[in-house]
Parts: C-alpha cells; sequence; structure tokens
C-alpha cells in the first residue's frame, strides 16, 4: 500500500514545520533571474504567482514602483494561510489553479516548481494561457524536475509524492508550444556538477 501523499498535502505540511523558509532560499538564485527576464522595467504591470506557497515572490514583486497588482495562489491551507500572515497588503487565494480565473487578465505569471504536480501539465498551461494572460501577457516558469536532471528522478520517492509528471526540456517545450504561446524559450540557471540547474521555459500570449 502506497504511502504517497498528495503534493498539497505534503507542502501543507512543509508550511507548518517551516521547511517552506527553505524553498524561498534555493529557488532564490532562479526566481531573480526569471524576475529579472520577465518583468518590465518601464511600464505598469499586473502580476500572479502560480503555487505561491507562503508568498515571498509575490511580496518581492509588489514592492515593485511599476506593479499594479500582485496575487499569489495556492492550494496548500497551510501556505495561503502563512502568506496572508506574512502580507495583509495584497491577495492570496486558496484554490486548486485549475479551478480559478482572475477577475481581469494580467500582463505576467510566474510559477516556480509547480506545474510537474499536475497529472496533465498542458492543461494546466492551456488554462492559464486562455484565462489568467491578457493579450502579449508573458508566462514563466521554473522546474527543477525533469528528465535532463537526473538527479532530480528520486524525488516523488523520497518526498513521499503522489503526483510528479516527468518530462524532458523539449517535452515541455512542446506542451507550451500546444498551449498556443508563442516566441517560447528555455534556459538553465545554476547548473553545476550533478545538477543540471533549474529549467526556465518563457513565452508569450
Amino acid at each position: 500500500m502506497s504511502t504517497s501523499k498528495t503534493p498539497i498535502t505534503v507542502f501543507g505540511e512543509w508550511a507548518q514545520i517551516g521547511k517552506d523558509e527553505g524553498m524561498e532560499r534555493h529557488h532564490r538564485e532562479a526566481v531573480e533571474n526569471m524576475l529579472a527576464f520577465a518583468l518590465p522595467s518601464d511600464q505598469d504591470f499586473s502580476f500572479i504567482d502560480a503555487g505561491c506557497g507562503n508568498g515571498w515572490v509575490v511580496r518581492r514583486v509588489a514592492q515593485l514602483a511599476h506593479c499594479q497588482l500582485a496575487v499569489g495562489v495556492d492550494g496548500a491551507v497551510e501556505m495561503i494561510a502563512k502568506a496572508q500572515r506574512l502580507d495583509v497588503a495584497n491577495r492570496y487565494v486558496l484554490t486548486d489553479l485549475l479551478d480559478w480565473s482572475p477577475e481581469q487578465t494580467v500582463n505576467l505569471v510566474h510559477s516556480m516548481e509547480v506545474l510537474y504536480y499536475f497529472t496533465k501539465p498542458l492543461a494546466v498551461l492551456q488554462h492559464i494561457y486562455k484565462n489568467w494572460l491578457s493579450t502579449e501577457g508573458r508566462l514563466i516558469i521554473g522546474l527543477d524536475f525533469y528528465h535532463e536532471n537526473t538527479v532530480s528522478h528520486d524525488w516523488p520517492e523520497d518526498c513521499g509524492i503522489s503526483i510528479m509528471t516527468l518530462l524532458s526540456e523539449k517535452q515541455w517545450l512542446d506542451l507550451f508550444q500546444q498551449a498556443g504561446f508563442q516566441n517560447c524559450k528555455t534556459w538553465r540557471v545554476g547548473a553545476k556538477e550533478n545538477w543540471a540547474g533549474t529549467l526556465v521555459l518563457t513565452g508569450i500570449k
């Protein structure tokens, strides 16, 4: 009998024991790289963090002068509760990403270490493309669990997580294109010995 738990259950437990703070430290280099690429420097924008955890990226982006709206969305009760305790200025939504759409579309959607926790990542990409992004809006995601990063292959068993979809860089790029994204790009951040780096993918609606 499997002892694996859903991603939402595991991340809720991590929030309770403070493991989310370690995730923030480990992901900061990649996220800063992604934001440096994606954030407009001279015009107002709106922002959603898909799978926001404790809200650290929302808090970071909301401080920028041109940010008009920053929203965090996550399925883990404990993560959203923690985000709301840490930040009363911005909006955090407890929901499944596939079940929610913003009242108004946004210019930028960011997601770090989230989309492979869905059995059908294409459905999430299509939903974001259709319902979250404004025309010419950008999606940018970061992934550490992917085929070329072989050290990550044991994570589902090591972390006891029931849903982790292992795809290659090319397969992820193909999904972006199938969802309708244009000008798609991929690169890796922080590669070193025995670590292929964080895989970054981005595209425009």
